[in-house]
């Protein structure tokens, strides 16, 4: 059986928040995710690059990956309803 998101918070990463299922919606709600910051000349994927229970973690997690914090915001998930 493999990992779920609502077990490893990790395995939500590179997911598009919408796709996560209503038990890791639950699971993970209330936790940071960082999303990349739509430009015109990105125009990015909507998926969770970094996941955590403050912003601080979800930019060092952003590091840790090679990735910039400033190219991305910061938004708490909210619960499935």
């Amino acid at each position: 059986m493999p990992a779920s998101a609502a077990k490893d918070p990790r395995q939500a990463i590179g997911r598009n928040p919408d796709r996560l299922d209503l038990y890791e919606r639950h699971a993970l709600a209330g936790k940071y995710i960082a999303l990349e910051i739509y430009t015109p000349a990105t125009l990015p994927f909507r998926r969770i690059e970094a996941i955590g229970n403050t912003m601080d973690e979800c930019a060092r997690m952003l590091k840790e990956r090679g990735l910039d914090p400033t190219q991305f915001e910061y938004t708490r998930l909210p619960p499935p309803y």
